[in-house]
């Protein structure tokens, strides 16, 4: 590395060796980096080039948004809005966010013979590879006698069902199931809040600073509110289903479930555009809910006849 003076003070000077050096890249990738126009080209002097300290911050700007996730493609638009004169501040900002924690369970680490003790005490080597897979265990480097558990939770939770009798194929099965259900409603969660929240900050690409920043913030308020739609949710359902199951199995050993608001009912896609053409969409609940109890009030004096007709008459003593 070389330095020159100029008038204004000192300014660094590197050959693409030392760059690479103090950047922690390759002379290749800096080279690449440089055929797709994310770094600027050196300056020639004589047979050499010549880099500089903003190459040297470019490349750090670099490997950060790449740590992030961004692609280098991505990375190139971002670039060129921070040329343009627009700040990277932002949307850094929204990145850190996003990519942040959406849990406050943290991370924790168990040996393979806790592992096995917890599951029954007997090694099981298929299920630990599959408990891999899934993201359940992951394995620490120079460490076979340990794992990092993502989600101690959901260890927990497979290990009290294993407990219960539930074998461990079954769970891993389960949960992929599961997986596959849930990732499908967080897609739905941020497709609809993204439409109706999210589109107006994402005119602009990148967003400015200021959007990025209103987003970020955004996001911390919005976090907490798909978790608590999904808990209400699920407690409902279950409430619901776990007592029509136990009707299911028990018969009439279960008195029937008393309701203390309104019921949800499927009802066909026909059936509600007739009555909306007939009362308006705002009275739609009322017919229906009208015309279910004068059907009621119907049978129940259809029955009443019927049963009065089948009683044998009696004589009267005059």
């Amino acid at each position: 590395m070389a330095e020159q003076t100029t008038g204004t003070g000192h300014r660094a000077e590197y050959r693409i060796e030392d760059l690479a050096h103090h950047s922690g890249a390759t002379v290749r990738t800096i080279r690449a980096y440089q055929d797709r126009g994310l770094l600027p080209r050196p300056e020639r002097r004589g047979r050499s080039n010549v880099y500089g300290d903003a190459h040297l911050a470019r490349l750090r700007q670099i490997a950060d948004l790449l740590d992030r996730g961004y692609t280098l493609a991505s990375i190139k638009e971002l670039l060129e809005a921070w040329d343009s004169g627009r700040g990277l501040g932002g949307v850094l900002g929204l990145v850190a966010e996003v990519d942040g924690p959406w849990t406050d369970e943290k991370a924790d680490r168990i040996s393979r013979a806790d592992l096995d003790l917890k599951f029954g005490g007997e090694p099981d080597e298929a299920a630990v590879e599959e408990a891999v897979e899934l993201g359940v265990l992951e394995r620490i480097p120079g460490r076979d006698d340990e794992f990092l558990v993502p989600s101690p939770q959901e260890l927990a939770v497979a290990a009290e069902l294993h407990a219960a009798g539930v074998p461990l194929h079954a769970i891993a099965g389960h949960l992929r199931e599961l997986r596959v259900q849930v990732e499908h409603i967080a897609s739905r969660f941020l497709e609809f809040t993204t439409e109706h929240v999210f589109q107006r900050y994402l005119e602009h690409q990148p967003p400015t600073d200021a959007d990025a920043a209103e987003a970020a913030a955004l996001v911390r308020r919005l976090r907490p509110l798909a978790q608590q739609t999904v808990d209400a949710e699920l407690a409902r359902a279950m409430r619901t289903f776990a007592t029509r199951h136990l009707q299911q199995h028990l018969g009439a050993a279960l008195p029937p479930p008393t309701h203390s608001g309104d019921v949800p009912v499927a009802l066909p896609v026909h059936t509600i555009d007739v009555v909306r053409s007939l009362v308006g969409a705002e009275g739609i609940s009322v017919f229906i809910a009208t015309a279910a109890e004068r059907e009621v009030h119907a049978r129940t004096l259809d029955a009443l006849a019927a049963k009065r007709s089948e009683t044998p008459a009696v004589d009267q003593v005059p």
